[in-house]
């Protein structure tokens, strides 16, 4: 099934970088790239427009869908671009599309988002009900570029890990670079972030252990993908710092996250919370799978 790259547009600076950087990931994977732009007018004004033309909100939702589908054309004209419009809520319509969709990929805030705020409201939540893997597009330049060379995937517990895992290697055999892994643990003595016990034979456990889990977790993707080249290292600590910390030379930083059996969809724990407010490059969210 020829699914497509699902992107939401809405005209802000951060919809157009984010924009730009689906056009050029469509264009790695080969697929279809759908612009979608939501829109509330119709359920206030109704569905029929103006007796004497269009409305003022049916021609702005135009030119934004209309710009974006040129931009994207133009950064790339062998790319097929297809623009559609939802009367919904961002967040409904976006998580509506993600049931279709290859993946889905935001800016970081839009419009409406306040300068300065970490993460906007409808990429936060968008990124915890989608179906599918959610890429917001945020940090800098040189990372939105990709000029790094290398994809950082957190390794989490072995629900979460495995769809992760693959997304990440997958991305890195699209892209020709590397996979860096990481998969944090504890000191089982440790009681805070001030106090570091003496090395002990629990520790060597916890550490081993978190190495041997992090070589099973990678097994399967490096098989599919034996072109990738593979660093994985663990590190002591919790996992949402020592992912923004290296992020800092990243392309993409992925993370899993399990969905919850439950009419609220998919839920974000701490560490995909903090890596989406805090990373220094594009981050992906993806669902353990089912």
């Amino acid at each position: 099934m020829d699914l497509p790259l699902v992107v939401g547009v809405d005209g802000s600076p951060g919809s157009l970088t984010a924009l730009d950087w689906a056009v050029d990931e469509a264009a790695r994977h080969d697929v279809r790239l759908r612009l979608l732009y939501a829109s509330l007018w119709e359920r206030y004004e109704g569905r029929l427009p103006p007796a004497d033309g269009p409305s003022r909100e049916t021609l702005a939702e135009e030119a934004v869908t209309l710009a974006a589908a040129r931009r994207a054309q133009e950064r790339d004209p062998a790319l097929r671009v297809h623009a559609d419009t939802a009367p919904e809520e961002p967040v409904n319509a976006l998580v509506e599309a993600s049931r279709h969709a290859f993946f889905l990929v935001t800016g970081p805030s839009g419009r409406g988002a306040l300068t300065g705020i970490l993460l906007g409201s409808v990429s936060l939540a968008v990124a915890g009900r989608a179906h599918c893997p959610v890429v917001v597009v945020r940090g800098d330049d040189a990372a939105v570029r990709g000029a790094h060379g290398r994809v950082l995937v957190g390794v989490g517990d072995a629900a979460e890990a495995p769809a992760a895992v693959r997304f990440a290697f997958r991305e890195a055999a699209a892209r020709g670079c590397e996979v860096r892994a990481l998969r944090a643990w504890r000191h089982p003595g440790r009681q805070s972030v001030d106090h570091y016990p003496l090395p002990s034979g629990g520790t060597l456990d916890a550490e081993e252990r978190a190495g041997r889990e992090l070589d099973d977790a990678l097994r399967a993707a490096a098989e599919e993908y034996p072109g990738v080249v593979v660093h994985a290292a663990t590190v002591e600590g919790p996992p949402r710092r020592a992912l923004v910390d290296a992020s800092e030379g990243a392309d993409l930083l992925v993370v899993g996250a399990v969905r919850r059996h439950h009419g609220l969809g998919l839920q974000l724990g701490r560490v995909s919370h903090t890596v989406l407010h805090h990373a220094r490059c594009p981050v992906a969210v993806v669902p353990a799978t089912e």
